[in-house]
């Protein structure tokens, strides 16, 4: 722990004003973890699509298409709502009619169309006589993610506008695979859950509860109403990583591709860390800072556990 701060919520010397009052939670990974969902939805609960952070009314369909990324969306069990395939025989061949056997095995339904349908759908003309619907995708409330947490050690990764759907679907994998309670994100200028964050999250998108909320600086008042310590990644921190106190129950906030964590989050947050770097490159992008930050916390809360 870094000299100049306090172990006490909300008194570091760089900012972070908030009490916060602990909040013991028996609940403990309390949601259902079925690919076949949407997305995520506590036990014993189900959100209506009409809710806010939920799939939005009138919402534009998204579309996926061509033969490799329709193979390619159903390896990452992507949620399909229907597939458009070519009517025409002669526009029909046996490696089409694989992936059609392959999405009815599946459940899914297959309409035949006319091409001109799916020349007027596709996006750049490039089909190949196949398109798939995918389904909404189904955010979680931010109240999910802290029951999610539970009482003890738990990590949530807040993305402040993280805009690259590549980058974001990475962290979401790191999220899952270090055992992260959630992700936090915006509901406006921000990635969302779509084709990308899917295939570069390899599924994780539906094993770990994403909240989209509608003020940042709010929902970090509301983690550390519930015992989280918020730490900000910035290159302007004056503590590395090694000598920041990212361990316990932590919310890690990562900043957008171009500008960083914004002033207004900065102020919310109890302390803020960087990593060290040797090299010439400026830094690594926003998914692969946030993967090293939170192996870094895993393996705190890993040692603290055997040490027990």
């Amino acid at each position: 722990m870094a000299k100049n701060q306090s172990r006490k919520p909300g008194r570091d010397v760089r900012g972070g004003t908030g009490k916060r009052v602990r909040r013991d939670n028996p609940t403990n990974r309390s949601f259902k973890k079925d690919a076949s969902r949407r997305g995520y939805v506590p036990a014993g609960k189900k959100r209506p699509a009409s809710a806010r952070g939920g799939v939005r009314s009138g919402a534009r369909p998204s579309f996926i298409e061509g033969r490799r990324a329709c193979v390619e969306a159903l390896d990452a069990h992507i949620p399909l709502r229907r597939a458009l395939v070519a009517a025409s025989a002669g526009e029909r061949d046996r490696a089409l009619d694989e992936i059609v056997v392959r999405l009815e095995q599946e459940g899914v339904r297959v309409e035949y169309v006319a091409r001109d349908r799916l020349d007027d759908r596709s996006s750049h003309g490039a089909h190949q006589g196949i398109m798939l619907e995918v389904e909404p995708f189904e955010y979680a409330e931010l109240s999910d993610v802290i029951d999610a947490a539970g009482a003890g050690d738990a990590l949530v990764l807040l993305l402040d506008h993280v805009t690259d759907e590549g980058n974001f679907g990475a962290i979401v994998r790191t999220a899952e695979v270090v055992g992260a309670a959630g992700v936090v994100i915006a509901n406006a200028r921000a990635a969302r859950v779509g084709t990308a964050a899917y295939k570069t999250s390899a599924g994780a998108v539906l094993h770990v509860p994403i909240a989209q909320v509608p003020n940042l600086a709010s929902a970090l008042d509301q983690l550390k109403e519930a015992g989280f310590w918020v730490g900000a990644a910035t290159e302007h921190a004056h503590d590395d990583v090694w000598h920041a106190p990212l361990d316990g129950r932590i919310c890690l906030v990562m900043g957008s591709e171009g500008s960083g964590v914004s002033a207004l989050v900065r102020k919310k947050c109890d302390f803020e860390c960087k990593l060290p770097q040797r090299g010439r490159v400026e830094s690594l992008n926003v998914a692969q800072a946030c993967t090293a930050l939170c192996y870094e916390w895993l393996r705190r809360v890993m040692e603290k556990s055997e040490e027990a």
